[in-house]
């Protein structure tokens, strides 16, 4: 059934707002792609995939800079912090004092820092709401092109690495508990 269809000049564009199987006469967010052939939709939904995959590296590279600028935060902070531990009191009581508790030091990204963020952030979104528009032709070779373009952009952009700490099995850490060799209800440790 068809619910829309664009007369451009001697062809038509199929455009169903249900859920649909169309290749040829369909087309995707403007009238100039128009689908004339089986190479043009098969072409139109590797697009597709790689429009996704591409989501998934800016995802990745917007909180890759974010790991960047609090890592190269830290690293200042350690410099300042090891300059003043190796500072010459100017007697036996000046100097940095252990007994102040946590401290914290706040991070506020600079300016340009701040516009890379948003940048990055704006072109994530423009790809997210392409993709959606996408989505929206319900026709199901794009869905599916879609979900393998995530599925593959998750596998090449986001694996999983994870810091553990680990010690000996038998220690306790008073602090954090334990679960050790008992299993994670603790009750024979």
């Amino acid at each position: 059934m068809d619910h829309s269809s664009m007369n451009m000049g001697d062809s038509t564009c199929k455009m169903e707002m249900l859920w649909n199987w169309n290749i040829v006469d369909s087309c995707f967010l403007a009238s100039s792609w128009h689908i004339t052939n089986n190479a043009m939709f098969a072409a139109s939904c590797v697009g597709a995939a790689f429009l996704v995959v591409v989501l998934e590296f800016l995802r990745r590279v917007s909180h890759e800079y974010d790991a960047y600028l609090l890592r190269q935060f830290q690293r200042q902070l350690r410099h300042q912090q090891a300059a003043l531990a190796n500072a010459t009191p100017a007697n036996c009581c000046d100097g940095p004092s252990t007994t102040l508790g946590t401290q914290y030091a706040t991070f506020r990204a600079s300016g340009l820092q701040q516009l890379v963020r948003a940048i990055i952030h704006g072109v994530t979104l423009g790809v997210a709401y392409i993709v959606m528009l996408l989505i929206m032709y319900y026709n199901g070779y794009i869905f599916i092109s879609i979900i393998l373009g995530a599925i593959l952009g998750k596998f090449l952009c986001d694996w999983m690495v994870v810091r553990i700490p680990y010690g000996n099995e038998g220690e306790k850490d008073e602090r954090r508990g334990s679960i050790g060799a008992a299993g994670p209800t603790g009750c024979c440790a």
